[in-house]
């Protein structure tokens, strides 16, 4: 199967670049895979659309400050990006240089000096004299995603985070629950649907580009994930409703492994064993999670829907508008 299989031209205008002005202000486009209709709503009708029969399970990681701005010794810039905390002192980071920095070397952050322990693979080990933690909440920024091209401000501190946001650990957010406001969740509650969660701490392997040309031959980096007992007994005989990919890989995953750990990559012919029905953003082309929604919907109703939301003028990726697909 080929990448380009899986690309498509989207207007760099719709692309959204602030979130909408208030959570539940998106457009939900609806996409019924087993006719391949098409419907036009608001995020608002969610909770019409969900009964007694659901489980709406959601991903409770939170968003850490993960983008450190720092300077070599020689005084060159340098950007670390902790992709995952190894412990309370240790990590692994992307590292953005005009070059590579040397086994050994020293990167300043604020005035904090972080050691390069090694390279492994795309990530470097660092580590730090204090506690990330720490260091983070000092020093670090809101990892927006790079289509985004304003700097982070005290509106995205806030809204590049869900509300039900809980266990630190993510580089990014599970997007799809962005739209979410606590009055959504009860409106879902009141229906008579039941609201679970997971924790899937969103890392580089979501996002990491696929840099073959053939599918099958991308490998996914690990992300961590954890589903409590009370949310597996949550789903057993329960239509699935996965907010976001992230929860419907682990949720998948799971199935699968039953380990804490996943490196699932979902393309087309996979077998879903848990998820019925997805909540999700729209998605970069040749992705990884365009190829997941394609798997789930089937990839010409994923062509089909993705030309109408251009079309019909859809806002695109993180802070964009939503698909409700039922596979």
């Amino acid at each position: 199967m080929l990448v380009s299989e899986f690309d498509y031209a989207l207007p760099p205008e719709l692309i959204a670049q602030h979130p909408a002005p208030s959570r539940a202000a998106s457009r939900l486009l609806h996409l019924d895979a087993a006719s391949g209709a098409l419907h036009d709503l608001a995020f608002t009708d969610l909770p019409n659309l969900v009964d007694a029969r659901d489980v709406v399970v959601l991903n409770d990681t939170r968003v850490v400050k993960a983008r450190l701005a720092g300077r070599k010794r020689s005084g060159g810039k340098i950007e670390l990006f902790v992709e995952r905390a190894l412990g309370p002192r240790e990590a692994l980071v992307l590292i953005k240089a005009s070059h590579p920095p040397a086994t050994g070397s020293e990167v300043i952050v604020g005035e904090i000096p972080v050691t390069i322990e090694g390279r492994e693979g795309e990530l470097y080990r660092v580590r730090f004299p204090q506690d990330i933690d720490g260091v983070l909440e000092r020093f670090g920024a809101v990892p927006l995603p790079p289509y985004i091209r304003h700097a982070p401000d005290a509106r995205d501190a806030e809204r590049y985070q869900t509300v039900y946001a809980e266990v630190p650990g993510a580089i990014a957010a599970p997007t799809a629950g962005l739209h979410f406001d606590r009055e959504t969740l009860e409106k879902i509650r009141r229906r008579g649907a039941s609201v679970a969660k997971l924790t899937l701490h969103v890392g580089f392997g979501t996002f990491q580009p696929v840099r073959s040309d053939v599918v099958e031959e991308h490998r996914m980096h690990h992300e961590r994930y954890a589903i409590p007992r009370q949310t597996i007994e949550a789903i057993s005989g329960k239509r699935v409703l996965a907010v976001g990919t992230t929860s419907l890989r682990a949720l998948e995953s799971f199935a699968l492994k039953k380990n804490r750990d996943t490196d699932l990559f979902i393309y087309p012919g996979f077998e879903f064993r848990v998820v019925n029905r997805l909540l999700t953003n729209f998605h970069l082309p040749k992705s990884t999670l365009l190829m997941l929604v394609s798997a789930f919907a089937g990839p010409e109703n994923i062509r089909k829907a993705y030309r109408h939301a251009v079309e019909k003028r859809y806002r695109f990726f993180s802070y964009g508008d939503a698909m409700l697909i039922e596979r």
